[in-house]
């Protein structure tokens, strides 16, 4: 979809919403940066309507948005992990979303079953040529250890395999896609809705990287809905305690308009055929 027509899908959800916001209030949402295109968006929308509520978003990864939202620096904690050992913050769950593994695309390979992926993360693999693939070295780009997005990687894909960090560190989703586009024999992980475009009525991946199947699976969203593919979770916004007026409308708003949430990479609930306790 072209950025003029996802502007005035935007622009149509926003003015079918009803005008409610307070005068003259605010909110402001921090934390992962696999959820942040679709709140930035959905703030756009629902201001261009509410011009008396500004909200802000900001990243910072999932660990930030708990522990800033725990300590009221935020009003909105987005997050791709449970937010544990937080009794106070109240859980708003808004989509899903899936998880690429993400390559240069100049190694050559398509697939690598799960060991593979554990052992190239563990630092055991070093070239790709040892999975089928052109003789480069591997690099290695993690996210931080505030990052959901290496939660979510490490909980379905390493488990207790410890992940090597001798390689790169970045820490949104954006430069890691442009860290692996401009780095011969790179590898890492990011959101769907930073490696797929939504063009034609399908998914296509972005240019200038792959993305790899596991096991032969492919990062599809129709395989994160049936289970197939492994890396995806829930997207989670935290408020701490019940959310008040302006905030709930704000979250519903975001739940509610499925034509967003589809358009940007997203999964709504009602296409899940599985819980994320069935894997």
């Amino acid at each position: 979809m072209s950025r003029t027509a996802l502007a005035a899908l935007l622009l149509g959800a926003a003015l079918a919403a009803p005008a409610v916001a307070s005068a003259d209030t605010s909110l402001t949402a921090a934390g992962s940066t696999a959820l942040l295109p679709l709140v930035k968006a959905s703030a756009e929308a629902y201001q261009n309507q509410h011009n008396d509520l500004k909200i802000s978003v900001t990243g910072g990864g999932s660990r930030v948005g708990i522990t800033q939202v725990a300590a009221k620096a935020v009003d909105l904690g987005m997050s791709d992990i449970l937010a544990k050992g937080y009794p106070d913050l109240v859980d708003h769950r808004v989509c899903v979303v899936g998880f690429s593994v993400l390559t240069h695309p100049g190694i050559n390979v398509k697939n690598v079953s799960k060991k593979q992926l554990q052992d190239i993360f563990a630092g055991k693999i070093t070239n790709w040529k040892d999975v089928g693939g052109a003789d480069v070295k591997i690099v290695v780009i993690n996210r931080p250890r505030s990052s959901g997005t290496r939660a979510v990687f490490t909980q379905t894909i390493m488990g207790d395999v410890p992940v090597s960090e001798t390689g790169l560190t970045e820490d949104a989703t954006g430069t890691v896609i442009t860290a692996v586009r401009t780095t011969p024999g790179a590898i890492s992980y990011a959101a769907f809705s930073g490696t797929k475009k939504f063009e034609g009525g399908h998914y296509t991946t972005v240019e200038g990287i792959a993305e790899l199947s596991i096991d032969n699976v492919a990062p599809s969203e129709e395989n994160v809905q049936t289970g197939k593919y492994p890396i995806w979770s829930y997207e989670h916004i935290y408020t701490n305690g019940v959310a008040n007026k302006d905030e709930s409308r704000f979250l519903a708003f975001i739940q509610s308009n499925s034509a967003i949430i589809h358009q940007l990479g997203y999964i709504l609930f009602r296409d899940m055929k599985v819980n994320e306790t069935d894997r």
